[in-house]
């Protein structure tokens, strides 16, 4: 590739800028409610111990899959769109958004096998963690399918160009943030001793 293509492509930052803001202030949101459930957590080790022994690793597992083949197949559909390659955009956002709903519906198991187990966001301090956290994940993932849902209607409705890929990165980055979040909550309530 000639070097002034690599400078560009390397200076490159996909979607509008509007969206990093928002990035921005959602991550800074979030590493807020990440340090609050640290700082808890180290008040309380074996209680979180117990809580986190409750939860379903496989499925906490699974959803993390989920996140990853979704996020895996946004990027693709927002490359196919750079390559002008017609039908492959909605293929790729409408599996992204297949994966989001098999993510909802593991979600509801796992809240479902909770409450039936009579556990609540009342019962202790992780619940009230687990549960207000992956909710507002929830809502996160919620947002972002009806974003993917949009992005099909939106290469359906007219051609692929330049001005129309950085509106595709846009959406698409936002599903990636979706991503990113779920892989530290999957590491904090599933996995971290």
């Amino acid at each position: 590739m000639p070097r002034g293509r690599m400078q560009a492509a390397a200076a490159h930052i996909p979607g509008e800028p509007g969206i990093w803001l928002f990035i921005g202030g959602d991550i800074v949101l979030f590493s807020v409610l990440f340090v609050t459930f640290l700082d808890y957590r180290a008040a309380d080790p074996v209680l979180f111990g117990a809580g986190r022994g409750h939860l379903n690793q496989l499925l906490g597992l699974l959803n993390t899959l989920l996140m990853l083949t979704s996020s895996w197949f946004v990027a693709s559909g927002v490359e196919a769109a750079r390559r002008r390659m017609a039908g492959v955009p909605q293929f790729c956002f409408g599996v992204a958004l297949s994966c989001g709903a098999g993510f909802g519906v593991v979600k509801y198991f796992e809240y479902a096998a909770k409450v039936s187990a009579g556990i609540t966001p009342t019962t202790d301090d992780f619940f009230m963690f687990y549960f207000v956290y992956t909710g507002i994940h929830m809502i996160h993932v919620l947002i972002g399918m009806a974003v993917l849902w949009a992005l099909i209607g939106y290469t359906r409705s007219r051609p692929i160009e330049a001005v129309n890929v950085q509106h595709l990165e846009t959406g698409a980055s936002f599903w990636h943030l979706v991503d990113l979040l779920w892989i530290v909550l999957f590491a904090l309530l599933y996995l971290a001793a």
